[in-house]
């Protein structure tokens, strides 16, 4: 599969009983074509890419909650003491993005809560 690992944003509102997003594509009939673009999984070349597909992912998941927050990339950035730019970058899948600063954006900046399980 595309991702190995679950992430879950919650709405701190359902005091965590219902999740808003669930991320892990079941996406069976791209394995083929994405076998032979970029290799077997744990390959050099596939990891980069998967690294790549979830900071997409992330990016466009923290640019639907910023808009339904009626945020501006500004003032989310203010929030959590980072800049217009840094935010503009995780948006559009262009820069690595700690775990540190995925909880401060999600909990702090937007009021929703992270649930990351590793199986």
């Amino acid at each position: 599969m595309l991702f190995h690992n679950w992430l879950t944003l919650y709405d701190e509102a359902d005091k965590g009983t219902n999740f808003i997003y669930f991320i892990k594509p079941t996406f069976f009939s791209f394995l083929t074509p994405l076998m032979n673009r970029y290799g077997e999984m744990g390959s050099d070349k596939r990891s980069e890419f998967e690294a790549k597909a979830k900071s997409y992912v992330i990016g466009e998941l923290l640019k639907k909650e910023r808009l339904e927050a009626q945020l501006t990339q500004e003032e989310l950035a203010d929030k959590i003491g980072a800049k217009k730019s840094y935010i503009s970058r995780i948006e559009n899948g262009k820069s690595d993005i700690q775990l540190s600063t995925l909880f401060r954006l999600f909990e702090y900046g937007l009021g929703k809560r992270i649930d990351i399980r590793i199986e």
